[in-house]
């Protein structure tokens, strides 16, 4: 695929919902909300904010800049800038090949539940919500839901990036917004909700500026803006050459900020007003939350709503990783998309078929979630920061972030000062305390 013969995005918007969508996830409706609740609430915000401008965008930009400059996938990026640095494009690869190994499985879960809540059967069961969740692992229904949740995101990417990919962002990523905000203000007339904020909201000072909070901090700002795995090198491929990557990547920040600030004025009103305690990951969304909507005027409505919001964060989310490995079989293979879509969408449903059974007795649903979170994306985005102000030309960062001298020249400066001196260095930091 030459670089004329290239797909870009339509407009600024479009580039800022794609990449937004990509950084958007499930960790952002329980896992962020229930971290700032429990180190220092709002004062946790502070400090994540400042952990996103030190860490996640410069990060981000460099990704950007890669991406851009080639307009390749994120093997061939690395390839074409240093052959020395190619590895660097492999790691991303690898990343989102191991993640869909198994985030397809969790956000199949979401169809699952959706289905039940339209029909009702998740109210009208006689067993209690943790052993119809426990009764669902046992079942062969996670892996029909996530063989279909594959096929959703096979058919968004196989239409192209302006057809697909972009078409959806401009529809989902609304839609998630949208649907957040209902759910916002619904949890708020219920009674206890005020609890809910008070843990959510409540400032801690003293809390949110312990070491090991801001570790924390760093490590979800990092992780929050899906650097590391190839996504945004992918993405940044499709830019246009005037594409301003400095507003672009701010906005993505802030709206994955509010995505997740809006996930918690949700769970934690509703979670306390049903006098629950907040837990983290799957028992919070698939256990917790549907005791509470039980206890709602048009149960099965408001349960509906908010699963399908789980289902457009899972699939923004996937789209971006099937894209990197669809992106990279097409031009590393000379392959259509289409056929490179079909052949990730087939490495996926194996994949995720191992891990769902365990095959050889082996955890792999654990083991490619430690690989990822912990070794390839933190590695990936640090020696990325290294790369293009140490090994590139003198000058390479600023004349991307600038676009050549007409925008962003102050601040070009602070960027490549935090990419050479800062930013790998915290990485560096998250990355050795993960293994402590």
């Amino acid at each position: 695929m030459s670089e004329q013969q290239r797909a870009s995005f339509g407009g600024k918007l479009s580039v800022i919902l794609v990449a937004a969508g990509s950084a958007v996830g499930l960790g952002a409706l329980w896992r962020f909300p229930y971290i700032a609740g429990m180190h220092g609430g709002a004062a946790f915000l502070l400090v994540f904010l400042l952990s996103v401008i030190v860490v996640g965008i410069p990060a981000m930009l460099a990704e950007f800049a890669v991406g851009r400059r080639t307009k390749k996938n994120a093997v061939g990026a690395f390839r074409s800038l240093s052959k020395r640095w190619s590895w660097l494009g492999y790691s991303g690869v690898l990343g989102a090949l191991l993640i869909s190994g198994y985030y397809y499985l969790i956000a199949g879960w979401s169809l699952e539940y959706f289905a039940s809540s339209l029909s009702g059967g998740i109210f009208s069961s006689p067993h209690s919500f943790k052993e119809q969740f426990s009764m669902f692992q046992d079942s062969w229904r996670p892996l029909f839901y996530c063989f279909l949740f594959i096929l959703m995101t096979h058919f968004i990417v196989s239409r192209g990036v302006e057809k697909g990919i972009e078409k959806a962002s401009k529809i989902m990523m609304p839609a998630l917004f949208v649907i957040l905000i209902v759910m916002a203000v619904r949890v708020a007339f219920m009674p206890g909700a005020a609890d809910g904020y008070r843990f959510f909201l409540s400032c801690d000072f003293a809390e949110a500026f312990k070491p090991e909070t801001i570790m924390m901090a760093i490590g979800q700002a990092f992780f929050s803006l899906s650097v590391g795995m190839g996504c945004m090198v992918t993405y940044a491929s499709y830019f246009k050459k005037d594409t301003n990557m400095v507003a672009t990547s701010f906005n993505v920040s802030v709206l994955t900020l509010l995505v997740s600030v809006l996930a918690g004025l949700v769970i934690f009103p509703a979670v306390f007003s049903a006098g629950l305690q907040p837990a983290e990951g799957p028992s919070l969304v698939f256990v917790t939350l549907p005791e509470i909507f039980k206890g709602m005027p048009l149960a099965a409505v408001w349960s509906s709503i908010f699963f399908l919001l789980v289902i457009l964060a899972s699939l923004t989310s996937t789209i971006s990783f099937h894209e990197v490995l669809t992106a990279y079989v097409a031009e590393e293979f000379n392959m259509t998309r289409k056929r490179a879509a079909l052949v990730t969408t087939v490495i996926s449903v194996l994949l995720s078929t191992v891990t769902f059974y365990k095959m050889f007795g082996v955890d792999f649903f654990n083991i490619f979630d430690y690989i990822t979170a912990n070794v390839l994306m933190p590695l990936g985005a640090m020696f990325t920061c290294i790369m293009v102000v140490w090994f590139m030309k003198r000058g390479f960062m600023s004349e991307e972030i600038t676009n050549g001298g007409l925008c962003n020249k102050r601040f070009a400066g602070v960027v490549v000062f935090m990419l050479r001196f800062i930013t790998p260095v915290l990485i560096l930091y998250i990355f050795i305390r993960n293994f402590l």
